[in-house]
């Protein structure tokens, strides 16, 4: 039973042409399902009765490992495969290697595209796809709240790993992440919002075009954001550094009421002359939010208007994307070609789904 229930792509592509004659309403759904528990089980019963016949696509180890780092997945691709094809109420299975269901959906046209309620409609990035295809995209609401991160990160912090640390009046536990992800490094003037020099009053705050819509796609795609700037004004004296936390709360305020959540903000206050660690091109700031956000470096992106965020970018291993905003690279500090010119960050970003879509 397990066995005829596991198909190729191909092989589905023939099924469901056959399943659209015969009147059939077919449900897509995909996962990769590692360490499966009952929110998964839950799930996939509450799909199965959305429509006739459910198919489910299961990442391959590759995919996995390319999207949640080197340690994951714990359950070998046919292991899981197996597992998920086991269920009754899954009618059909397939292995795939992309990160992104873009041509599991071209080759199926399911008539329901299915996602857990946990995402949203506007952060998916085949709804057009699927519509265009005539197909609908369908939510389910998440009753069982357990996550496969959890339970690996239970095991591995249990009894060891933990440290109570005392930070800004505040104790908490301190653990790092186990899931290793992807981020977007952002320069912050000339690229997020317009370029003022030594910018220090938040009333003259003013974002770039399509600043918010950028940063929400690369959200949506699974992207840590990480803003990295360099504020020489600080060390010359020419404003403090509450006049750049006022400036950030201006900042943060607009990405809040967009649903941008930053992970972190990093800056260095020295000028140039102080040739210290922290100032862009230099890497001590990168590396920091490499080891306190577990960010996956070579499949990071650095965007920025000035040659030194593409020089940042390129000593990381990073992606390194130019925006024609800001100083449009025309400082000419640093040698070399960015990988890609982008209008603006949702010129950036379109580029990189495009990009991971292959």
């Amino acid at each position: 039973m397990i066995k005829h229930k596991i198909k190729t792509r191909k092989e589905l592509s023939k099924i469901c042409d056959d399943l659209r004659k015969d009147g059939k309403t077919i449900g897509f759904t995909s996962g990769v399902f590692d360490l499966f528990h009952a929110g998964h089980a839950d799930y996939l019963e509450k799909a199965g009765a959305m429509c006739d016949v459910l198919i489910v696509g299961v990442n391959t180890d590759h995919s996995v490992r390319e999207y949640k780092g080197k340690t994951r997945p714990i359950v070998s691709e046919q292991h899981r495969l197996k597992l998920v094809a086991a269920l009754e109420s899954v009618d059909y299975v397939f292995l795939f290697d992309e990160r992104r269901n873009h041509k599991n959906i071209e080759i199926l046209k399911p008539h329901y595209y299915i996602k857990a309620g946990d995402y949203k409609k506007q952060s998916l990035t085949s709804v057009d796809l699927v519509e265009e295809l005539g197909g609908e995209v369908r939510l389910i609401p998440v009753d069982e709240n357990i996550s496969s991160s959890n339970i690996i990160e239970n095991i591995a912090f249990s009894g060891s790993g933990e440290k109570w640390v005392e930070e800004e009046n505040a104790v908490h536990v301190k653990r790092k992440s186990s899931k290793q992800s992807p981020a977007v490094f952002l320069d912050r003037d000339g690229t997020i919002n317009e370029e003022i020099l030594y910018l220090h009053d938040p009333r003259e705050y003013k974002l770039c075009p399509n600043a918010i819509e950028g940063i929400q796609k690369f959200q949506n795609m699974g992207y840590r954001i990480v803003v990295i700037s360099n504020q020489p004004g600080i060390g010359m004296g020419y404003y403090t550094k509450q006049d750049f936390y006022a400036v950030n709360r201006k900042m943060l305020q607009a990405f809040s009421k967009a649903g941008i959540l930053v992970d972190k903000i990093y800056f260095c206050p020295h000028s140039k002359s102080e040739k210290c660690d922290c100032r862009k091109p230099n890497q001590a700031l990168v590396q920091r939010a490499k080891e306190e956000l577990n960010v996956d470096l070579n499949k990071s992106v650095f965007i920025g208007d000035k040659t030194s965020d593409m020089e940042t970018g390129r000593r990381a291993g990073m992606t390194a994307i130019l925006v024609r905003t800001g100083f449009k690279g025309e400082d000419g500090e640093y040698p070399g070609k960015p990988d890609y010119h982008a209008e603006d960050l949702l010129d950036a970003a379109e580029w990189v789904l495009k990009r991971e879509r292959g």
